[in-house]
C-alpha cells in the first residue's frame, strides 16, 4: 500500500516534469521573437503567427483530446503527446523559414492540446480528497514554473548559442518526462465505449478556434472591425449548435449535467478570471522591466522569481487553510490578495524600485497560490475517473478562451491609455505611427532620435496604460471575491464525500 502510495507521487512528479516543457515554450517564443525576425526574415504578420497557430490548434483540439485520452487510455495518448511536442520542438529548432517554424508551431500545438488536460485528468484518478487537493497544488505550480524560467534560461541561450536552442530545451524535458510515465504510470481508461460524437467535436472546434482568432484580431485591430464581429459571431454559433447537439446526441463528448454543479462551474469560472486578472503582471511586468527599465531578457527573468515564491507560499499554506475554513473562504482570501497585489501594482512609477515590484509581485503571487489550485481543484472533485480526460479539457478549453479575452480586453485598455498619453505633436506621421505601435517601438525610434524629452514621455505613457490596466485586473479580482463567496459552495459535493 505504502509502496503504491509513493508510486503516486512519482507519477505525479514525472507528469509535472513534463509539463515544465510546455510552460517554457510558451515564454521562450516571447524572447525569441526578435532574433527570429531577424534571422529568418519574418515579417510582423508572420511573427504574429506563430504565436497564433499554437493556440489556435489548442483551442481545437482540447476536447477531443479529453475525449480521446478517456477512450483510448490517458497513458497512452500522453506518451504520444510527448512524442508529438519533442517532434516539433525539433522541428522548430531547425526551422529555417518562417514557413516551416508556424508548421512546427502547429505541431507542438498538437501535442500541448494532449498534454495540458490529460495530464490534469490523472489527478482525480490516482488521487481523493485532501490528497488531490496537494497534487492539484503541485500541478498549478509546474504550469506557472514556465514563466520567469523562460526569460532566465532562454536569454542566456540567445545570448551563448544559436537561437534553435530555446526549442531543444523542451527536449530534456519530454525525454525525462516520457520514460519516467511509461515506466511508473498504470494506464487509466473510461468502462463506457460510446460512439464518438464527430459533429460534437467539429461544431465545438469550429467555435472555439473561431471566438480565439477573433479575439486576437480584436488585439491587433478593433473590436468594431468587421472581420472581428463576423469571426466571433460564427464562433458563437457554432457553439450554440454544440450545445443542442449534446442535448440531443446519445452519446456526447461533454457531459453537460457537470454544469448542474455549483463546485465545478464556478471552480472554472473562477480559475478563468484568476487566469484574466493575472494578465497585468504576464504581459506587462516583462515590457516594463525591458522597455522601461532597460533590463534585459535574464533580468527581467529574474524579475519575476517573486511571482513563483509567493505561488509556492501561497499553495502551501493553502493546503492547510482550506481544511480548517473550506474552499469558499480559502479562494475569497485569495483573491483578496490578488486584488490587493494589482492594487499596489497600479500605484507604479517610471521609477520605481526593484524592492517595490518585488513586494506587490509576491502579494500577487501568494494570490495565485491561495486562489487557482483551489478553485480548479473544486472543479476537478466533480469529475468521475470515468470522465475525468473530457472534464478536464472542459476546465482548460474555459480558461483557453477566458485568457484569450483577457489578453483582448486587458491590451485594448492598456493600448488606449498608452496612446492617449502621447505627446506626437510635430513629428512625421510615419514616425508617430510607429511610436503607437507600442513601448519596445517608442523607445526604440525616441533613441534613435537621441530625445530624451520624447524617451520620457513614450515610458510615462506605457507606465500610465499599465497602471490603468492593473487597477482593472484589481476590480477583476474584487469581482472574482463576490462570485466566490456568492456562488462557490462552502464544502465539497456529494461525489467527493465518497471519493474521501
Amino acid at each position: 500500500m505504502e509502496k503504491m502510495k509513493t508510486r503516486r507521487w512519482l507519477v505525479l512528479g514525472a507528469i509535472s516534469f513534463a509539463l515544465l516543457a510546455v510552460g517554457l515554450d510558451m515564454t521562450v517564443l516571447n524572447i525569441a521573437l526578435p532574433t527570429l525576425a531577424t534571422e529568418l526574415a519574418a515579417s510582423t504578420s508572420e511573427l504574429q503567427w506563430f504565436a497564433n497557430s499554437y493556440n489556435l490548434v489548442l483551442a481545437a483540439l482540447l476536447l477531443p483530446a479529453g475525449m480521446l485520452g478517456d477512450r483510448y487510455g490517458r497513458k497512452k495518448m500522453l506518451l504520444i503527446a510527448l512524442f508529438v511536442f519533442g517532434l516539433g520542438s525539433l522541428g522548430c529548432a531547425y526551422a529555417d523559414s518562417p514557413e516551416m517554424l508556424i508548421g512546427m508551431r502547429i505541431v507542438l500545438g498538437l501535442g500541448a492540446a494532449f498534454l495540458m488536460p490529460l495530464s490534469m485528468s490523472i489527478l482525480p484518478v490516482l488521487f481523493s480528497g485532501a490528497e488531490r487537493t496537494k497534487a492539484m497544488m503541485i500541478w498549478a505550480t509546474a504550469n506557472m514554473l514556465g514563466i520567469p524560467l523562460g526569460p532566465i534560461v532562454g536569454g542566456w541561450l540567445l545570448k551563448n548559442y544559436h537561437w534553435g536552442s530555446v526549442f531543444l530545451l523542451n527536449l530534456p524535458f519530454v525525454v525525462i518526462g516520457f520514460l519516467a510515465i511509461s515506466i511508473l504510470m498504470p494506464e487509466s481508461r473510461s468502462q463506457i465505449r460510446g460512439k464518438i460524437d464527430f459533429i460534437g467535436v467539429l461544431t465545438s472546434s469550429i467555435g472555439l478556434v473561431s471566438i480565439t482568432y477573433g479575439v486576437i484580431k480584436a488585439g491587433e485591430k478593433s473590436w468594431g472591425n468587421s472581420e472581428v464581429i463576423f469571426t466571433i459571431l460564427v464562433g458563437l454559433l457554432a457553439l450554440c449548435l454544440f450545445v443542442l447537439w449534446q442535448r440531443r446526441t446519445k452519446y456526447p463528448l461533454i457531459d453537460l449535467t457537470l454544469f448542474r454543479s455549483p463546485s465545478f462551474t464556478w471552480g472554472s469560472v473562477l480559475a478563468t478570471l484568476v487566469s484574466f486578472a493575472m494578465f497585468g503582471i504576464l504581459f506587462t511586468m516583462p515590457l516594463f522591466f525591458q522597455a522601461v527599465g532597460g533590463i534585459d531578457t535574464l533580468g527581467t527573468g529574474l524579475r519575476l522569481l517573486p511571482l513563483i515564491a509567493g505561488l509556492i507560499v501561497g499553495a502551501k499554506v493553502s493546503g492547510k487553510l482550506v481544511l480548517k475554513i473550506g474552499t469558499k473562504n480559502n479562494v475569497a482570501i485569495g483573491f483578496l490578495f490578488l486584488a490587493a497585489g494589482l492594487a499596489i501594482g497600479a500605484m507604479t512609477k517610471v521609477d520605481s524600485t526593484l524592492s517595490f515590484s518585488a513586494f506587490w509581485i509576491t502579494i500577487t503571487g501568494i494570490g495565485l497560490g491561495l486562489a487557482l489550485p483551489t478553485a480548479m481543484d473544486s472543479a476537478l472533485g466533480e469529475l468521475t475517473a470515468e470522465r475525468s480526460g473530457v472534464g478536464s479539457a472542459l476546465i482548460m478549453a474555459m480558461r483557453q478562451v477566458g485568457g484569450a479575452f483577457g489578453v483582448a480586453i486587458l491590451g485594448t485598455v492598456l493600448n488606449s491609455s498608452y496612446h492617449s498619453g502621447l505627446e506626437l505633436t510635430g513629428l512625421p506621421a510615419k514616425v508617430a505611427n510607429t511610436i503607437e505601435q507600442s513601448v519596445s517601438a517608442g523607445v526604440a525610434v525616441a533613441e534613435k532620435l537621441q530625445s530624451s524629452k520624447l524617451l520620457n514621455n513614450v515610458r510615462g505613457a506605457f507606465v500610465n496604460g499599465m497602471d490603468t490596466m492593473l487597477l482593472v485586473c484589481a476590480g477583476i479580482a474584487i469581482f472574482g471575491v463576490l462570485c466566490t463567496l456568492v456562488f462557490l459552495p462552502r464544502k465539497q459535493s456529494n461525489l467527493e464525500e465518497k471519493d474521501a
